[in-house]
């Protein structure tokens, strides 16, 4: 029997919901403050390596916010082809870091950084097509390995900030430190129990503030270089010079921007699965193209590639704020930060162990969504827990040995370096092997399989009401009358 379904009108997309202009902005500094850590690091690193002078680096840093701002409003609010219209923060991506460092150590200098920069994402903007159209390969027993190493890989940068953040520093590691992390932390799970649910939202932010005056109190908050340097700056194009493009550099770049497309691929589905909205090959392609785009011109402003924070997906997660215009919102004031260097100064006093306290949280919420999402996976008479064992354990290789892929080819290191790459590659593959190419499958091939117990699926429960119950191979209502039961003719074997 055909059944007409009455149209209904058409759902408005969770990450569209609007709130007040005060919640917006508050819970998008909360996002600014989640990956100001993650977006001053590389700047840091690359101006030191080329020998800047701390003037210069504070400049890289102020164009690194601005630029990340701009990539930011282009990826969530977006226009015809460009951004995907999700809650992702956009930053510096430490995919490439070491690239850039070798890049300057081999002559090039800092011009040809941003010359590679130029070039390797305007290819990457020409190839995004090819990753687009890959969301057929990207199932739950996908997306969920992937969700749950992003987790799994960002425990180390939250056990970094919450040590100190700066290995060379005396007090790193510290009791001192790490009690300060653990405060944060304390903070942040007793207002998500006690507070409302605005309270409960802003749990992050408000621990982050409740932390820097418990740091300020102890003398480990140092306010003091606030009112140093310019209150007002616009970055200015090409301060360094202009861009210089070496076929070495622009290669080794390439790679990079492979990584980073494999991992906004990841992020874009990972947020998608959080925020419970359709994410398609289109969807995933704007996405791509707006992190290209925001690449390629980065550097015309002093700064580098960009590419989607895996952390920030974590606080969508753990806050259940799924608006893209809190995200957007967070965008403008990276850009205001870029403009005025004294805001980012105030924001960069926030002492690191502070932000491993709520790093825990929140890569570990990051972690918990994946497994939320493997749970959804179908194990019986298949291969997908062996899909998911050697994935994860794959993509934790580089946490638990980072000198790992050393001794193997610079181009193979710079992708397999990163957990969420690994863990990516080696999902995909894995489920072309055993779900798509089932040529020499068979039934319980493997320790690996998982048992044959009886389940019921949940679509399958929907069906029933109230009081239902199966007596004598017949469905029974709370009635007593039997109800009809029609045999499927798309039956699986």
């Amino acid at each position: 029997m055909n059944i007409t379904k009455k149209s209904r009108p058409a759902a408005t997309r969770p990450e569209d919901q609007r709130l007040s202009i005060g919640s917006t902005f508050a819970y998008g500094f909360q996002h600014v403050l989640t990956m100001y850590g993650g977006i001053i690091a590389p700047p840091l690193i690359i101006g030191a390596a080329a020998g800047m002078s701390s003037q210069d680096i504070g400049l890289l840093i102020a164009a690194c916010l601005f630029v990340g701002g701009l990539a930011t409003i282009l990826q969530t609010v977006g226009i015809r082809f460009f951004g995907s219209q999700l809650p992702l923060v956009q930053g510096v991506s430490f995919a490439g870091v070491s690239t850039m460092v070798a890049i300057v150590h081999g002559g090039g200098g800092i011009q040809a950084v941003f010359g590679s920069v130029i070039a390797a994402s305007l290819i990457g903007l020409l190839i995004t097509p090819l990753f687009s159209r890959i969301i057929k390969f990207f199932p739950p027993v996908v997306t969920g390995t992937v969700i749950t190493t992003i987790g799994l890989t960002l425990m180390p940068v939250a056990a970094n900030w919450a040590m100190g953040g700066n290995k060379a520093a005396p007090n790193y590691g510290s009791m001192a430190n790490i009690g300060l992390a653990a405060a944060t932390m304390a903070i942040v799970l007793l207002l998500s129990k006690v507070g409302n649910a605005a309270i409960s939202r802003l749990s992050i932010l408000l621990a982050m503030v409740l932390g820097t005056a418990i740091a300020f109190a102890f003398g480990m908050a140092d306010f003091s270089k606030v009112g140093q340097g310019e209150i007002v700056a616009f970055p200015t194009p090409f301060a360094f010079g202009p861009p210089t493009f070496e076929i070495a550099a622009i290669i080794s770049m390439l790679i990079v921007i492979l990584v980073t497309l494999t991992e906004t691929s990841a992020d874009i589905i990972a947020v998608g699965e959080i925020v419970g909205t359709k994410v398609d090959s289109k969807r995933i392609g704007d996405g791509l193209r707006a992190d290209m785009l925001s690449s390629a011109i980065s550097p015309l402003f002093n700064s580098f590639t960009q590419s989607a924070f895996a952390q920030n997906v974590g606080l969508v997660a753990i806050t259940g704020v799924k608006s893209r215009f809190v995200v957007s919102a967070g965008g403008l004031i990276l850009v205001i930060l870029g403009l005025l260097p004294v805001l980012g100064r105030v924001v960069a006093a926030v002492p690191t162990p502070v932000l491993g306290g709520a790093g825990v949280v929140l890569f570990g919420t990051v972690a918990a969504s994946g497994i939320r999402t493997l749970s959804k996976v179908e194990y019986r008479n298949n291969m997908n827990l062996i899909i998911v064992a050697a994935s994860i354990g794959f993509g934790m290789i580089p946490i638990a040995a980072p000198a790992f892929y050393d001794q193997f080819p610079s181009w193979f290191s710079t992708i397999f370096h990163s957990g969420i790459s690994s863990a990516a590659v080696m999902a995909i593959l894995l489920n072309l092997l055993f779900n798509h190419l089932k040529a020499g499958n068979s039934e319980n091939q493997s320790v690996f399989v998982a048992g044959t117990e009886r389940i019921v699926k949940e679509e399958d429960l929907q069906c029933l009401a109230d009081g239902d119950r199966f007596e004598g191979g017949k469905l029974i209502d709370c009635d007593g009358k039997e109800v009809p039961i029609q045999a499927s003719t798309n039956s699986e074997h």
